[in-house]
């Protein structure tokens, strides 16, 4: 059994740097840069008019992660845009993992000093901090210092949750009296490794419940009814995906893909490429996962 563990990790491994760049280049490869942190397309912000459900002052969103989140960040930027007034910005790399985006790390981190969660908090002054992290368990990550799941489990358990409370803490000063509230995103099904996923899914919870801030169960939206921790490709189309054009893939047998035959892990419906970019096609995973964390956020703002 564990020569198709190591396999399957080594594919894992594969895919996300696929996402974030060129999968033959190694750690000595120049990280790539954030969708913002400068004015940019994805930070402006569009008043749109006051009604029930759409604030006239919406709410400030940062958004950080590894490539999950660069692939569903425009998704995202138009879903808090259109339902809630926000103001976007959007900054995940690919391939990080929590410690990347801790102040601190210097040249042992995917993501440079400018793009640190708080020094974009700092920048940018969000009411909300949205993290979406698969959990990263392999060296390519360098600041995890060559702690990896495979050849030890407890010590990368610890070491993530070390560092959840770390993030947490410096987003917590960066903001100061105007401290943001963070949105933890809960991760799907991995096929390979199961119960990591759902280690890391606790340890999110524990450290939302522990600091005051939220968790949005994004993965459960990309998970079978009833099996939380199941791995699917297809799943039934909701009404929302039979209503618009192009997200119920396979209407006749109503059910529609979440990922590619080649890529268990990734949402977006085309393939990755050597530039890290938004998902191009309509990919119901990825609409699933940000309207989900986009209705925490809403029902944060009305209470």
């Amino acid at each position: 059994m564990r020569g198709p563990w190591i396999v399957g990790m080594l594919l894992t491994g594969v895919l996300l740097l696929g996402a974030c760049g060129d999968p033959s280049s190694g750690p000595e490869a120049a990280p790539p840069s954030p969708v913002v942190p400068g004015a940019s397309a994805a930070t402006t912000h569009q008043r749109a008019p006051a009604s029930p459900r759409v604030p006239a002052v919406g709410p400030r969103v940062l958004y950080l992660g590894d490539s999950l989140a660069v692939e569903a960040q425009k998704v995202l930027g138009q879903e808090l845009r259109h339902g809630l007034n926000a103001t976007y910005t959007g900054a995940p790399y690919s391939g990080t993992t929590p410690c990347d985006y801790l102040e601190g790390t210097g040249a042992r981190s995917l993501v440079p000093d400018a793009a640190k969660a708080a020094a974009l908090v700092r920048a940018r002054h969000p009411d909300y901090v949205v993290l979406q992290f698969w959990g990263n368990a392999w060296v390519y990550t360098w600041c995890m210092d060559g702690i990896t799941y495979d050849a030890s489990p407890q010590r990368y358990f610890d070491r993530y949750r070390a560092d959840l409370r770390r993030l947490t803490e410096q987003i917590a000063a960066a903001g100061g009296a105007r401290r943001p509230r963070i949105v933890w995103v809960l991760q799907g099904p991995d096929p390979i490794t199961p119960d990591r996923v759902r280690r890391v899914n606790e340890m999110y919870e524990r450290q939302a419940a522990a600091s005051g801030d939220l968790v949005a169960d994004a993965g459960r939206t990309v998970a079978p009814a009833g099996a939380r921790y199941t791995w699917s490709q297809y799943l039934p189309c909701t009404a929302y995906e039979h209503e618009h054009a192009g997200y119920c893939t396979q209407p006749g047998r109503d059910r529609t893909a979440l990922h590619l035959d080649s890529d268990y892990l990734h949402f977006c419906l085309a393939p990755t490429t050597s530039t890290p970019k938004p998902c191009p096609v309509r990919s119901p995973g990825i609409l699933r996962i940000s309207r989900e964390i986009t209705g925490v956020i809403r029902r944060a703002v009305s209470r």
